[in-house]
């Protein structure tokens, strides 16, 4: 079975692989075209091997540019995906606002304690550059003491403290002093003269170190330091090579004395700092040389590197310029870790060094130390002694304090989301029951918080809607039987009214709701005889209907079906005996308007509650001798309105029916003469009110007169179409029913 285009596009769609956006489209063809592209150079290759490279670079672009367009699209996806559920937005948002934060703190922090280690490790290494600096500053303050006294009392330039320093500490052998008395260098004598040193014999001392025994023509090995004007107390460069150089000046009668200590910054010098430091590897611009300054150099130290690698830094200076070290020489080795945390530090330094020859100073060095924390940590609580272990533990402690913390605030923020997560998660699954129509699931509440008001207001939402929804299907199911009462209501107006040769009438009715209270008919007698009813029920609605269908119902019952002839003399008898008046025809006996208006009340009491009654208009008309009879209860007086406008009311009756019992109802009678109008109506025809006031009788009366010789139909509807306009856009107030009878 083949597929179509359309089919397949559908089945991509609802996979989610056919590209929706402008991004995956672009995507989709860049990679096709880069593989077209592909596909062409490799044809290409075989025929045109030169055009085939050149498309190449064309091919590699496309192919990076689809990667980076199917990358966005991925991150897109992977967004939606992750970021729709909100505990994974808040879990990103925990992220971003906490974790984040306290990353960046603890890197900043061990950024931070790295730069202070290695600052440290520096600061312990250039302490003891300078205390040995300031060991040989007072060495050398001494011998130049020693010596100005012997010049100024005339003795030779003797110093025989510096014999016994140089028998007492090692490190003094490597060490060499020179003199000047104002621009003469001096040379000194360290001993005093014997035979053996006049000779000029050597000596061996307990280092294996050869020594000649100065004498008065020795001269120092590198110039006279005119440049040190107030003392040096520093590194210098003489010959390519690297010194501790310290430089005093005394006074000597009337010249100056200068004497100058110095020694080589060598692996020997570097080595007994590193021993207790890690790795120490010095950078200079020249590989250090051995001068006469220190013509025999101590033996490389262990750890030493024979053949390091001569790496080379650049180091830029406060100036601007820049200059270029290279690795002398590497002393000391790294110790193992004391534990996982005890990682290595590696921190540079660069060193102020002084020319010796034009006395400028530049950075012509670079220390560079490797060590642990562990060594550091040493070096920085050697001299606290107990007190460490105190403050290890009170560091400790504090690091335990924080680590509670955290795991509780990780506790409270991991609660607190599953709170707000879950009354999401039962919001919308309660969105999903009503979207469904199932309107009586309510959300379980079990806080007393925002989240837990938000769920009460939907329950209420969700509660009143299942009410409002109670009520419209009864509201629905009202408005059906509403609807199947009007149908009925509808049927019990007359709908075929048979016309009398000397009368016509018309009847209208329009309820101000589904169904209507007032009640008007036309009944049949004779073919010289019609019975005409009118009446308006109190209230509105259902009830007023129902109320409206008893009294038609019986005024049919009681004026047509039971009683036009009364033929058998129990009927005669009970009817005689309730005192009802009866009319002797030869058709039969008839009942008269007022004593059906009489049945018809004591029935309505009888059987509706107090407050329902009705008005009620009861009139026959015989066709042969013009007459009307009537009995009026309770309604509106109707009009006769003669062809010169004369007005007759037609008010004889009683009260309304069903609100009193044992009620008589007088009765009247008059002659129509032809063309006069007969005129019943409702309220609903003369009390409607405007701004204006009512609408009236007097207003009615006057459109009959003007419409008079209009159909009666029409007459009708010229009424009801002034009322509509005196009433404008307010609602019907109440039912219009209008009748109206003219004689022929």
């Amino acid at each position: 079975m083949q597929l179509s285009y359309s089919q397949i596009r559908q089945a991509m769609i609802r996979a989610d692989l056919w590209p929706q956006g402008r991004v995956a489209r672009i995507a989709c063809y860049v990679a096709a075209l880069a593989g077209t592209l592909f596909v062409l150079k490799k044809l290409l290759g075989l025929f045109a091997p030169a055009w085939g490279e050149n498309l190449g670079g064309w091919v590699a672009f496309l192919i990076v540019l689809s990667l980076i367009l199917f990358s966005i699209l991925g991150f897109r996806s992977l967004k939606r995906k992750i970021l729709w559920r909100l505990r994974n937005r808040l879990i990103v948002t925990y992220v971003f606002i906490g974790v984040i934060p306290a990353v960046l703190l603890i890197a900043m922090t061990f950024i931070t304690l790295y730069g202070l280690a290695g600052q440290f490790a520096i600061f312990v290494v250039s302490s003891e550059i300078k205390s040995q600096l300031r060991s040989m500053e007072a060495v050398n303050a001494a011998v130049g003491n020693e010596l100005a006294s012997r010049l100024e009392r005339g003795d030779s330039a003797t110093a025989e403290s510096l014999a016994g320093l140089r028998k007492r500490d090692s490190a003094w052998r490597r060490r060499r002093i020179f003199a000047w008395n104002g621009d003469k260098p001096l040379p000194l004598i360290t001993e005093k003269k014997t035979a053996e040193k006049k000779s000029g014999l050597k000596k061996n001392d307990e280092t294996g170190n050869t020594e000649y025994k100065s004498d008065e023509s020795t001269r120092p090995p590198f110039s006279f330091p005119s440049f040190a004007k107030q003392g040096l107390s520093d590194i210098t460069r003489d010959s390519d090579g690297l010194y501790l150089r310290v430089v005093t000046l005394l006074p000597a009668g009337t010249k100056t004395l200068t004497v100058v200590t110095g020694e080589p910054f060598d692996q020997a010098f570097v080595a007994k700092i590193a021993a207790d430091m890690g790795e120490i590897t010095v950078f200079s611009s020249e590989s250090p040389a051995a001068t006469s300054e220190n013509p025999n150099p101590a033996p490389q130290s262990a750890g030493a590197s024979s053949q390091a690698p001569r790496r080379g830094i650049q180091i830029r200076e406060k100036g601007g310029g820049t200059v270029r070290v290279r690795q002398s020489f590497s002393v000391g080795v790294l110790p193992a870790a004391a534990n996982n945390l005890d990682r290595e530090v590696t921190f540079y330094a660069p060193l102020s060094v002084v020319d010796w020859k034009t006395g400028q100073r530049s950075t012509g060095a670079l220390v560079q130390v490797r060590t642990r924390p562990s060594i550091l940590y040493s070096h920085l609580f050697a001299a606290l002694g107990d007190f460490v272990q105190g403050v290890e533990e009170i560091l400790l402690g504090i690091l335990i304090f924080f680590a509670i913390i955290e795991l509780i605030a990780l506790f409270t923020g991991t609660r607190m989301t599953r709170t707000v997560t879950r009354a999401v998660a039962q919001l919308y699954d309660a969105t999903r029951h009503v979207d469904r129509g199932d309107f009586s699931h309510r959300i379980p509440v079990k806080s007393e918080d925002q989240l837990a008001q938000l769920s009460l207001s939907f329950n209420s939402m969700t509660e009143s809607i299942e009410k409002l929804i109670l009520e419209q299907k009864e509201k629905q199911r009202l408005e059906g039987e509403l609807a199947i009462a009007q149908e009925v209501q509808e049927q019990l107006f007359p709908r075929q009214i048979t016309q009398l040769e000397s009368l016509e009438v018309h009847g209208f009715c329009r309820p101000a709701r589904t169904v209507s209270g007032d009640y008007y008919d036309f009944l049949t007698a004779s073919s010289h005889k019609l019975i005409l009813a009118m009446g308006d029920i109190s209230g509105k609605g259902i009830s007023a209907a129902l109320l409206m269908a008893t009294i038609h119902s019986a005024v049919r019952a009681y004026s047509v079906e039971s009683l036009p002839q009364v033929r058998e003399a129990a009927a005669v008898g009970a009817i005689a005996g309730s005192g009802l008046m009866m009319a002797a025809r030869p058709e039969g006996i008839e009942i008269s308007p007022g004593a059906l208006l009489r049945l018809l009340n004591h029935q309505l009491y009888e059987s509706t509650p107090p407050e329902k009654y009705a008005t009620l208009f009861l009139a026959i008309y015989d066709g042969l001798t013009r007459r009307l009879d009537y009995s009026n209860g309770g309604h509106l007086p109707p009009l006769l309105i003669s062809e010169d406008g004369a007005l007759r009311r037609l008010e004889n009756g009683g009260t309304v029916v069903g609100l009193f019992d044992n009620q008589r109802y007088d009765e009247g009678s008059v002659e129509m003469h032809p063309g006069e109008i007969f005129v019943a109506y409702s309220d609903g025809v003369t009390e409607p009110e405007n701004d204006f006031g009512e609408f009236g009788e007097a207003r009615l009366i006057d459109l009959i007169r003007e419409n008079r010789h209009l159909p009666l139909a029409q007459i009708s509807q010229t009424v009801t179409a002034a009322v509509d306009t005196w009433i404008g856009d307010q609602e019907q107030p109440d039912d219009v029913t209008l009748v109206l009878a003219r004689a022929r």
